[in-house]
């Protein structure tokens, strides 16, 4: 199992693109995996004849064997074997004279290895005690292979599901005296790693919260002539503002762009902000790499790009690692704050609320303008107060002044 994310730590195969004893070639495309952040399509790394070991549905941790790929030699190395059984043919006519009954056990294994099958298949039916006379087989030239022997080795296993109908009515009869009837979602693997790693961030960071509001009156003012400048192109979105704001901040407080791991500081060299996206029932984070190198429309254009992979399910796992710091937006939702959970290891998220016209004092005035309400979670191993107030008073700078953002 090959792993194809920084975070992967187990692999589900979805689907064989090529069948057992197939002859693949290096860069061909062998088999589509589920990970913890996407699916993916696994090429061969070497050319030879495929054995195919995990099958459709199997979860193995990485690093466990999923395939192998031999020199196509295979086949050839069951030519030699009959061989052996010519020999023995030879042997029996001095056994024949006692005839003894122990002598006929003697070429059965012997018979049983002149019949094609893959290793695999053969160490099954060795487990099993089946007959491999007794199979036919569904690979090249009649070849058994390990699907061949599934329904004699998942015979043992219908007992007990015959016997699960009568926990499941009762199951069923209480839920309807209560809460009506139960209906059971099993989880896919990334929500399954999201709700690990949340659970995992709030077992293990032990985060504060601080909130500050930001005048984005001269914001909304820029945009504004950049959507007109843009014409019929898309203008940078607001969020867009918030990630290149943030970007310039983390390169000027490199504990805010690091993460706590094993009794050490990591600051990182790079500013990769992650953008959560809702996807198909996940929260799904891609990575705006060197965001605070990038200029206002190319982060515009990149989160756009981004967003979209996310809900067309077609976002890979490079696309989704080495975030340094994550932004979460629920403003268009009319959320006016709210605390989001650190993307561990990370050290600390941003939440930005809904961007709204408030009544504010300005030099003893009461006067409208267009706020903003910034949230942040920090994990206080590494990100302490003082240092996390003027990292996010940072960011409110860049925002209020947003020619900042574009120069």
């Amino acid at each position: 199992m090959p792993r194809l994310s920084d975070s992967m730590e187990e692999g589900t195969i979805l689907k064989w693109l090529k069948s057992d004893g197939d002859e693949v070639s290096k860069g061909d495309e062998l088999v589509e995996i589920e990970t913890d952040k996407a699916n993916m399509t696994y090429e061969a790394d070497e050319a030879g004849t495929l054995e195919i070991v995990a099958q459709e549905g199997d979860t193995l941790p990485v690093g466990e064997t999923i395939c192998r790929i031999g020199e196509g030699a295979a086949p050839a190395d069951e030519e030699p074997e009959p061989e052996a059984p010519e020999e023995a043919d030879e042997e029996p006519e001095p056994e024949e004279e006692p005839e003894e009954e122990p002598e006929p056990e003697a070429p059965e294994p012997e018979a049983g290895e002149r019949i094609k099958a893959s290793p695999i298949a053969r160490r099954i039916a060795s487990e099993q005690g089946i007959d491999l006379s007794t199979i036919e087989g569904s690979g090249p030239g009649g070849r058994i292979v390990k699907a061949d022997l599934e329904p004699k080795q998942e015979q043992p296993e219908e007992e007990p599901k015959a016997q699960e109908p009568a926990p499941r009515e009762e199951r069923k009869r209480s839920a309807d005296q209560g809460r009506g009837e139960i209906e059971y979602v099993e989880l896919s693997r990334l929500q399954r790693t999201v709700a690990r790693r949340m659970a995992e961030s709030k077992a293990t960071a032990p985060d504060f919260v601080m909130t500050l509001e930001v005048d984005m009156t001269e914001a909304v003012e820029l945009r504004a002539q950049l959507k007109a400048a843009a014409g019929e192109a898309p203008a940078p979105s607001f969020n867009d503002f918030v990630i290149k704001a943030a970007a310039l901040a983390l390169r000027d407080f490199p504990r805010a762009n690091g993460a706590y791991r094993d009794g050490q500081f990591e600051h990182y060299g790079r500013v990769n902000v992650g953008v959560a996206v809702a996807g198909q029932d996940a929260l799904v984070v891609p990575t705006v790499f060197d965001a605070d190198t990038k200029s206002l429309g190319q982060i515009a254009a990149e989160a756009r790009r981004l967003a979209e992979r996310v809900r067309d399910g077609k976002i890979t796992p490079p696309e989704l690692s080495a975030g340094t710091f994550t932004i979460s937006n629920l403003g268009m939702y009319g959320i006016k704050r709210f605390v989001a959970v650190i993307n561990p290891p990370q050290a600390a998220i941003l939440a930005v609320g809904e961007l709204s016209p408030r009544p504010v004092v300005r030099d003893g005035e009461v006067v409208i303008r267009t706020i903003l309400e910034l949230t942040l979670t920090c994990d206080h191993r590494i990100l302490y107060g003082a240092e996390a107030a003027e990292f996010l008073g940072r960011i409110r700078e860049n925002l209020e002044q947003p020619l900042r953002l574009v120069l």
